[in-house]
């Protein structure tokens, strides 16, 4: 993805961790390098090696990549197996890519972990007072007119008849492998299914384990909505 940008003063790098909002703040980092007319870059940050990541986490890193193409990055870069605190090596990456401009999601931080381990953002305020630093607030789930669901887990589909059955094992019938996400207070299989289908995010409709079609559901407070509200 190396290419040359018109902009060489300015640099973007989005940081993204795992969960829906990365797509979110990879989209606001696209948009403010495409004003600046300068190079994107977007990173994660993971204690545990690529192979040893569980299904959930290599979905959302596959949907960023796919992004990382489409808005036309610099690079996409996975720093995985890393001991060293994000902070720096959040900082060595702005320094080796010349990076003036950092795009973070808001941080859930306790105080006690404020004092013990100290606040990224205040850490990177110190390491690299150079650069400056786009906090965004973010959503933690996926959220309806009805509430909010619980926290995805890894799922599948397979076909039967003129639906869809929802499945939480994998076998050789499986036709779409995603992510579900369950509405809260329910003991049924009811929720959201997202899922990749030619090269396009799709969020499907679950009744008590089933999709009737895979048609789009379009949630009352998405993701885009809050892009263009913040």
């Amino acid at each position: 993805m190396e290419s040359i940008k018109g902009r060489l003063d300015e640099c973007i790098l989005v940081c993204v961790y795992y969960g829906p909002n990365g797509e979110r703040l990879i989209k606001r980092g696209c948009k403010i390098a495409n004003m600046l007319g300068c190079p994107l870059y977007i990173l994660t940050v993971d204690q545990k090696p690529f192979d040893e990541m569980d299904a959930e986490k290599t979905f959302y890193i596959e949907r960023w990549k796919q992004l990382a193409r489409e808005y036309d990055a610099i690079d996409f870069m996975i720093m995985d197996n890393e001991k060293r605190p994000v902070a720096k090596v959040i900082a060595e990456i702005a320094r080796e890519k010349h990076i003036t401009q950092i795009i973070l999601g808001q941080t859930a931080q306790s105080r006690w972990e404020q004092i013990t381990k100290g606040s990224l953002i205040n850490t990177l305020l110190h390491d690299i007072p150079f650069v400056d630093l786009h906090i965004i607030s973010v959503a933690r789930y996926i959220r309806d007119e009805n509430g909010q669901f619980q926290r995805g887990c890894r799922a599948y589909l397979n076909k039967e008849d003129q639906h869809y059955r929802l499945s939480f094992k994998h076998s050789k019938s499986v036709d779409y492998e995603g992510i579900f996400f369950k509405e809260q207070g329910t003991d049924f299989d009811n929720g959201i299914f997202k899922f990749m289908k030619d090269r396009e995010m799709f969020h499907v409709q679950v009744t008590d384990g089933i999709v009737k079609e895979l048609k789009k559901v379009e949630l009352s407070v998405n993701y885009e909505e809050e892009e263009n509200n913040s």
